[in-house]
């Protein structure tokens, strides 16, 4: 693999060890059904979900069982055919507990395609609501939301982001691979329902292969623009000047300089449920991490126990681990690991427990953190300001510009917890202004 020099990339970030080449070789495989499935009614940015179901219903694979409660919300679908056990508080990967929907698999069905049929009958937006579809890239936006523009407002370019920039992670890498015509057709469904002039797609160069295929299934329709090896690329608004060459200003949306960012693993979600009627009730995750003799990607249906993924996978003894939800810079240690996969899981790390982090130190002024913050911010006094309760001198200083990409933590040599402070800070605002 040859990597250009001078490919399109943005001011700032790191360059930490992908570590991707053991699971970006393997095709995707297939996680079994496990006895008992977790369905968070809160696993998006928004309005939990509704549940529309009781206790003891009997339901079909693919079924909806919550309903989004607003517009920014949405839809819930059994990921498996059997029985409503429960609808209780439950773990979460977020760390806290939520409402969700407990399902008893059925072992016995034969009923669990989860597919009813095209829906072209009906606009993008509305489809992609009806299925439960999120961004896939981690956010968990309702993709609805993003499909439907504002009037009075434009959109030229629809770009589909296929970065994939956290170490370890490749479940994007595999999609674009072994489903390339799928996120093709998904991104002209989504720029045909933004009215955009023109669909993008930006990949990394360690995923060229990826690039060369897409390249060839679209034959011209989409543009594909590989882009350099650098954290945090696949963020919306690096991607965006990396691309497209257009600053974002801060406080402002992509949308606001007429472009709209989409994942390619949204893409396909999308693809499947316009082509096939499938909501979105399983994912690729890629189960990685020093700990893993196997890496891998596996479609996990949704509400999967981490516990039993990494069951699969042959890991036991789970307490001589740290286990990450997502990517290494910006995912979640895991405290309890009955807490289930959800739709914005993009990986599951395991690490030795010799991996636990280091001692805090001093900051030594060294300026690192200022050289790595890609939207230019000063984290070590974002650090202090927090640390101060300055609610005021926060606000000054954008600490809501910040979207907690880890490279400060990443270049720290006293290793101290800046971005996490910087989540203290904007918690404090947020409190504030309520």
């Amino acid at each position: 693999m040859v990597l250009i020099a001078s490919a399109p990339t943005f001011s700032h970030g790191v360059h930490p060890a992908d570590q991707k080449a053991r699971s970006a070789t393997e095709p995707i495989g297939r996680m079994p059904f496990v006895r008992e499935y977790s369905v968070p009614l809160r696993q998006h940015i928004g309005a939990a979900s509704e549940p529309i179901v009781a206790v003891g219903d009997i339901v079909q694979r693919g079924q909806l069982i919550a309903k989004r409660a607003s517009f920014v919300s949405t839809n819930q679908h059994a990921p498996v055919t059997g029985r409503v056990k429960a609808i209780e508080t439950r773990p979460h990967p977020s760390g806290v507990s939520v409402r969700a929907i407990v399902i008893e698999s059925d072992p016995f069905s034969s009923q669990q395609m989860g597919a009813s049929g095209p829906r072209s009958d009906q606009a993008l937006a509305d489809s992609v609501s009806d299925a439960g579809i999120v961004g896939m890239g981690g956010a968990a936006f309702p993709a609805h939301v993003k499909l439907s523009v504002p009037e009075g407002r434009t959109v030229d370019t629809l770009l589909m982001n296929g970065c994939e920039c956290e170490p370890y992670l490749t479940c994007d890498h595999r999609i674009m691979l072994e489903h390339p015509t799928a996120v093709l057709e998904g991104t002209a469904m989504i720029q045909t329902a933004l009215g955009a002039k023109a669909s993008v797609i930006g990949v990394e160069q360690n995923k060229s292969d990826a690039a060369d295929v897409l390249r060839a299934a679209s034959k011209g329709s989409v543009s594909v623009a590989q882009v350099a090896v650098k954290y945090p690329q696949g963020a919306e608004k690096m991607l965006i000047k990396a691309v497209l060459g257009r600053e974002v200003p801060v406080g402002k949306l992509p949308l606001d300089v007429g472009v709209v960012v989409h994942n390619v693993g949204t893409a396909f979600a999308v693809h499947e449920a316009v082509r096939l009627g499938k909501p979105l009730i399983e994912r690729v995750v890629t189960v990685s991490g020093p700990a893993v003799s196997q890496p891998r990607n596996l479609w996990v249906p949704i509400g999967t126990p981490i516990c039993d993924l990494l069951a699969f996978v042959g890991l036991d003894q789970l307490d001589q681990y740290i286990v990450i939800s997502g990517g290494p810079m910006m995912g979640q240690a895991q405290k309890n690991l009955q807490a289930p996969v959800v739709k914005g899981m993009s990986g599951i790390l395991v690490f030795p427990a010799a991996h636990q982090a280091t001692k805090e130190y001093p900051c030594i002024r060294c300026g690192r953190c200022l050289d790595a913050c890609p939207m230019f911010l000063n984290p070590t006094r974002l650090w202090l300001l927090t640390r101060n309760r300055d609610i005021e001198a926060l606000n000054q200083h954008h600490v809501q510009a910040c979207f907690e990409c880890g490279s400060c933590s990443y270049v720290c040599p006293s290793h101290i917890p800046l971005v996490h402070a910087i989540r203290m800070g904007k918690k404090l605002v947020r409190e504030a202004q309520v």
